[in-house]
């Protein structure tokens, strides 16, 4: 080989030598790197950890502190004779809470329909169906607590339900069964026959006894002495003292010739729920002067009549002349809606 030659083979291994020795050092330096960067890493999920478990330990201690502070609190209510309802946050006596409201859409004729309409001469019962669901009073009543006149007379199955009520409540206080129904529901022809006959100024279609919820009493004494239309006298006046906590009034009451078309007929009384009857009773309104009074009051600012323990809302909402009516109703509130067969509705919320 040439001395050229060998000079250029040690050349070539001294180069490889000193790239050899930078490649190793390089490797050492990475992985001296790795080793920092794992041990750097370990330390902090420690400390993190450590960290944790300080401030875990800090909350369970608050929290215990609170609840101990509570228990004493309620532990010295206890002991003080106190609700605890401070903390619950149910104070006794509270106020119901407001209704929140949605809507219910009714037809047209719903309007003729319910406990409240009104029929007099001015305003025709349509007969609508399903308004009414009858019974013969006679096979379902206590004939020891009343009576009733033939087999065929009916009611409305709720307007007869309260009666029932009625009478049981007037036998238990007075001990005393001399009261006859003696005459309710009557059809178109029955009512026109009257007319025609002189015995009734109401012609057949405009009589309130179309509905099923009006109905005469009599008194026909077991001892044999006078009998008669009922009179709120002696024992008896108990039903008239009475009768609009089990949802009824005086139909035709005395002074409203005008706004009923009738004389004072003490012995006929209407179905129209509790707290309809006894907010008429306390301030001596007739049906028609009722139906007139709810127009005043809608769902922003309902009527209230409270009847013992229970609050009632009652408002009016006036019919779509077009057809359908949206009316207000309350979605968390339990309620009932009437037609008053003249122009709207009347929606009766229990409050409580």
């Amino acid at each position: 080989m040439a001395n050229g030659d060998k000079r250029r083979n040690r050349k070539r291994e001294r180069v490889s030598k000193r790239y050899k020795v930078r490649y190793d050092r390089l490797v050492a330096v990475v992985l001296v790197l790795v080793v920092l960067i794992v041990v750097l890493g370990s330390c902090c999920k420690s400390c993190s950890k450590k960290g944790n478990e300080k401030t875990s330990a800090k909350q369970a201690q608050t929290t215990i502190t609170d609840n101990t502070q509570q228990s004493s609190i309620v532990d010295n209510l206890t002991s003080n004779g106190e609700t605890s309802s401070l903390i619950t946050g149910a104070p006794d006596g509270q106020k119901p809470s407001e209704s929140q409201y949605t809507t219910e859409v009714h037809k047209a004729d719903d309007v003729n329909r319910g406990n409240l309409v009104l029929v007099n001469s001015a305003h025709e019962y349509k007969f609508i169906e399903g308004d009414t669901e009858l019974e013969a009073i006679y096979y379902n009543h206590d004939d020891s607590h009343y009576h009733v006149s033939d087999l065929v007379t009916k009611l409305d199955t709720e307007a007869l339900d309260h009666l029932n009520q009625l009478m049981d409540g007037f036998y238990e206080a007075e001990t005393n069964s001399d009261i006859y129904v003696i005459g309710a529901y009557r059809t178109a022809e029955e009512q026109s026959d009257k007319y025609n006959n002189g015995n009734s100024q109401f012609q057949g279609g405009y009589s309130d006894y179309h509905t099923g919820r009006s109905f005469d009493l009599g008194i026909f004494p077991t001892d044999g002495s006078s009998s008669g239309y009922y009179m709120p006298t002696g024992v008896y006046g108990w039903i008239d003292e009475h009768a609009a906590e089990y949802g009824f009034v005086v139909r035709f009451p005395e002074g409203k010739d005008s706004e009923t078309g009738e004389r004072q007929r003490d012995y006929t009384y209407r179905y129209v729920g509790v707290p309809h009857a006894v907010y008429m009773k306390q301030n001596k309104l007739c049906l028609e002067e009722y139906i007139d009074k709810i127009k005043e009051h809608t769902n922003e600012s309902p009527l209230e009549v409270t009847v013992g323990n229970k609050l009632y809302q009652i408002y009016y909402a006036a019919a779509n002349a077009a057809g359908d009516t949206e009316v207000p109703v309350p979605s968390n509130k339990t309620y009932t809606v009437s037609g008053n067969n003249v122009d709207g509705f009347i929606v009766t919320v229990s409050m409580n």
